[in-house]
């Protein structure tokens, strides 16, 4: 049995591609693996506390904390434990103005924790978070793939490559408000990279 942690970051609610992706992903996975143990966390559905000067010097240890602080350092230790115990991890990032949510940001905020999910050594940073497999499901309305504005996929895969979470699939969704037969196609190519990452494990 394995644990797969899904993490949904749109604001759209039922309208959103990447959420309707994710969705599907989870209900065919586990039609191929019906004992594994599906984790959704809806980042907008429950929102996270955003970063500020007191939650991060929470989150350095630094000092007698107050109640609020105490509880993001707790909610901190949370969502890492979530993807430590995942052997699979999928993750929707769609971009917002060339950017990822601010959802999705304040859940990569609280998991990158030196000393718990990366260490700085010698020889560089080193990611603690491994041997888990990521899929990214990445959903844009323009055309940005392998251009200099797909810079919602390269942050993400960034960050989560800095924390260790090293071996990444995406499926992506382009061009989803460039017309009917435009999304068409955005929708199709990701599908398929979904299916073909099921079937791969």
């Amino acid at each position: 049995m394995s644990n797969v942690l899904v993490i949904q970051s749109s604001i759209l609610g039922p309208y959103s591609q990447s959420t309707k992706l994710l969705d599907n992903f989870a209900v065919e996975w586990k039609q191929k693996h019906p004992a594994d143990n599906i984790v959704v966390r809806d980042l907008a559905g429950e929102p996270l506390p955003v970063l500020d000067g007191e939650i991060i010097a929470a989150l350095g240890g630094n000092g007698e904390l107050n109640e609020r602080q105490k509880a993001a350092a707790e909610l901190s230790l949370a969502l890492i434990e979530e993807v430590k115990t995942a052997n699979y991890v999928a993750i929707a990032v769609p971009m917002y103005n060339f950017g990822i949510p601010v959802q999705l940001k304040t859940w990569i905020d609280l998991i990158c924790r030196a000393g718990i999910t990366f260490s700085y050594t010698e020889t560089g940073p080193q990611g603690l978070l491994t041997g888990k497999k990521v899929l990214i499901v990445t959903t844009t309305g323009g055309a940005h793939r392998n251009t200099a504005t797909d810079l919602a996929l390269a942050h993400a895969q960034t960050v989560l490559s800095f924390v260790g979470l090293k071996d990444i699939t995406v499926a992506y969704a382009e061009a989803l408000a460039m017309g009917p037969e435009a999304q068409e196609r955005g929708l199709a190519d990701a599908t398929n990279a979904i299916q073909a990452f099921i079937a791969a494990h």
